[in-house]
């Protein structure tokens, strides 16, 4: 059952999804050469908590405040002794709680200057978000998201992650639906004024596979291609979706 928020809950998590819009822009504000990933997730775990938060990837036992994925790194990068080069491209997914409401953003960033390919990628990737965005509205259906992403990514000569899907948010993490970044429109669950959704393609330059690195938690392309990765916490209101994320 997907849960329905009320105006009072979409109010918290309002204020949720600004702080943790608030802390990943200061955190793009540090991705430069030479940093670390483990020193980009030891600011975001200080920011989280200076503002009375706490991250969720260690509830599930993320070894880390935040994911930080570079390159070819898809989803859920291990933060650690790595240093960002110029030309890297680097996703940084901050999702944490506020008063007992989740928040969930992420955003892929250049590392300075970055190569056409990786350029065209993120542009693909975050228009394939805002593609979804516009089907998130009352009387759609589920896949009508997903349909939405998949044909604006692959009408672009890129391909959509299958293994990793969006999400419904609130009180847990994750709620109910899930939401894939493929599918078949007019298929799947009604939407309804209420639901609030975490919607994020995972766009690889190359083939849509992925493997899992042996930490456990790492997704990387198969093909070892770039991947790209943008994701907003929306509402779903009368008058159509909002976006209580932004950057």
């Amino acid at each position: 059952m997907i849960p329905l928020k009320s105006k009072a809950e979409i109010e918290h998590l309002r204020v949720s999804g600004r702080m943790v819009s608030e802390i990943l822009r200061i955190l793009g504000g540090e991705v430069k050469p030479d940093i670390t990933t483990g020193e980009l997730d030891r600011l975001a775990g200080q920011l989280i908590r200076e503002r009375g938060g706490m991250p969720a990837p260690p509830k599930v036992g993320f070894p880390g405040n935040v994911c930080v994925s570079v390159n070819s790194e898809v989803v859920h990068g291990v933060p650690g002794k790595r240093r960002l080069r110029p030309g890297d491209i680097v996703s940084i997914d901050v999702m944490a709680s506020f008063e007992g409401y989740y928040g969930d953003i992420t955003v892929t960033f250049p590392v300075g200057e970055v190569s056409k390919e990786a350029e065209r990628l993120l542009e693909v990737t975050k228009g394939a978000l805002y593609a979804g965005i516009s089907k998130a509205v009352n009387g759609s259906r589920l896949g009508d998201i997903s349909h939405s992403i998949q044909t604006y990514v692959e009408s672009r000569g890129c391909s959509v992650v299958r293994e990793f899907v969006g999400h419904g948010i609130g009180k847990d993490m994750w709620e109910e639906p899930q939401i894939p970044n493929f599918g078949i429109p007019d298929r799947g669950p009604r939407l309804k004024t209420g639901m609030v959704l975490a919607i994020e393609p995972m766009v690889n330059a190359g083939k849509h596979k992925v493997n899992i690195l042996d930490d456990g938690w790492t997704a990387v392309t198969h093909d070892g291609s770039l991947s790209a990765h943008f994701e907003h916490t929306v509402a779903i209101l009368d008058g159509g979706p909002e976006i209580l994320t932004y950057y």
